[in-house]
């Protein structure tokens, strides 16, 4: 799409999970559209990069107004589109309201450096200058974090944007379009969505386009590959952040009471549908016993209920596809001799939370990523095998330690192959400023704060010959 109130001809419907209704219909755009979107994007450019600091943190923190006063919108979206309790959708709206603000902030903080030159009179310079238009590809799982957080830093920095939106939520990502559109100028921010079955067509015609100068996907570890692959074709730089299977260590001198409302937390807010979604609990064995016996009746008094109604802690899951791949991977590690400690049978895509206890690595609920409300327990027989128990695995994003001792627990941390870890806290855990992100197969690259500008930006080395060359030659 060139124009928010320009829609191409053809739609596609998103039904809602829990209802089986039509929650949005939406303009399926075609690669032609895609193109238009770009090619207004870099028409944008030059004026959008040209406007001082100030200027562009008036523009975003009028967007993050805009945000906000569509906030009863989004609540209606992310429940007809994936199924969202309201607490979500509200939680999403405040923290990306949050991400446009710090945003805004960081357009007076992108700074270069003078570098000591070894030649007499030369003044040497590092200078951040904006790129050019970037490819923003956001997920559906927290819509409004992460579709703001697609678009926001790079737009501090000079650069304009096409959102790629979810198809799972078409119209929760054109809300956040339309509030930027509402602050921008025209152009600036554009937004394309396409039916399912146009998905690889549209996402690879954007990389192909050459007015696209850098991409950054959150999403699929599988999808990540496939993104770099086609964008290296281009030796375009690429920010990706993937899957995750985050491990929570509780050890021996751990705040049981402490450790169990942040496992219940990480594990099933948003139904376990988050990529920090605490995965494994690893658990030294001397507390091993204590710590299931709270944790399944903190667990147990987690019910599952209709979002719409809005009396429940966990809500829908986005499809029956989750609920099919969770509950194949509860099948896979009981057959094996791990034990459901809480769960229960879905009704339709209310799903109950699970836990299952004595999970080994031979197990896929080990290994595979779940994204829905299951955690597995695995049982360590000390300090250094709970961090071996954590690192196995092709994954690198979140995790968190627990224990009385900060020392030990920084010592830890530091041991963990992750990009993000917490001590004493659930592997959830997000703000605007820090510098977010994985290793391994969780991709690579930092969202967030002055991070972002690293990614957002390209250093350019300029100098000034303020006296006569000399010269062998």
């Amino acid at each position: 799409m060139t124009d928010l109130a320009e829609a191409p001809a053809r739609t596609f419907d998103r039904v809602n999970p829990v209802t089986g209704e039509v929650a949005t219909t939406a303009p399926a755009a075609t690669v032609a559209d895609a193109n238009l979107a770009a090619e207004a994007a870099v028409a944008a450019f030059p004026a959008w990069a040209a406007l001082g600091p100030n200027a562009r943190r008036a523009a975003l923190n009028k967007a993050a107004d805009a945000l906000a006063a569509r906030a009863d919108a989004f609540v209606e979206a992310m429940m007809g589109e994936i199924g969202a309790t309201e607490g979500w959708a509200r939680f999403n709206l405040m923290l990306a309201t949050g991400m446009v603000r710090e945003a805004a902030a960081l357009t007076t903080q992108i700074g270069g450096e003078v570098i000591p030159s070894d030649k007499p009179g030369c003044i040497a310079m590092a200078i951040r200058e904006p790129v050019g238009v970037m490819l923003g590809i956001a997920p559906w799982n927290a819509p409004i974090i992460l579709g703001v957080r697609a678009i926001a830093v790079p737009l501090a920095c000079g650069n304009t944007v096409v959102l790629k939106a979810s198809e799972q939520c078409p119209r929760t990502h054109s809300l956040i379009a339309e509030a930027f559109a509402e602050a921008l100028p025209q152009g600036v921010v554009q937004i394309v969505t396409n039916a399912p079955a146009d998905a690889g067509e549209i996402v690879g015609a954007l990389i192909d386009h050459p007015a696209v100068r850098r991409i950054n996907f959150t999403g699929s570890t599988a999808v990540g590959r496939i993104i770099a692959k086609r964008a290296a074709e281009h030796l375009k730089p690429v920010l990706l952040e993937l899957g995750g299977k985050a491990p929570l260590i509780v050890l021996d001198d751990a705040d049981l009471e402490e450790a169990v409302k942040a496992a219940a937390f990480g594990a099933f807010m948003n139904q376990g549908q988050i990529c920090m979604s605490t995965e494994r609990i690893i658990v030294v064995d001397a507390v091993a016993d204590a710590f299931v016996e709270k944790f399944a009746a903190k667990v147990g008094s987690m019910p599952v209920g209709d979002p719409r109604e809005g009396k429940a802690p966990l809500g829908a899951v986005v499809d029956r596809k989750t609920v099919d791949h969770v509950k194949s991977l509860i099948d896979d590690a009981v057959a094996a001799g791990a034990v459901q400690v809480n769960g229960g049978a879905a009704k339709g895509v209310l799903m109950p939370a699970h836990v299952i206890d004595k999970v080994t690595p031979d197990m896929k609920l080990f290994r595979d990523e779940s994204f829905g409300p299951v955690v597995g327990i695995a049982r360590a027989r000390d300090e250094d095998h709970a961090i071996e128990l954590a690192n196995d695995t092709e994954y690198g994003l979140s995790a968190a330690v627990f224990t009385r001792d900060t020392a030990r627990g920084l010592r830890v941390a530091r041991r963990i192959k992750s990009g993000i870890c917490h001590v004493n806290g659930p592997t959830v855990h997000d703000e605007a400023q820090m510098p977010f992100g994985g290793v391994k197969a969780s991709g690579y690259g930092r969202f967030g704060g002055k991070a972002g500008i690293d990614a957002f930006t390209e250093l350019r080395w300029i100098t000034i010959e303020t006296e006569p060359g000399h010269y062998p030659i």
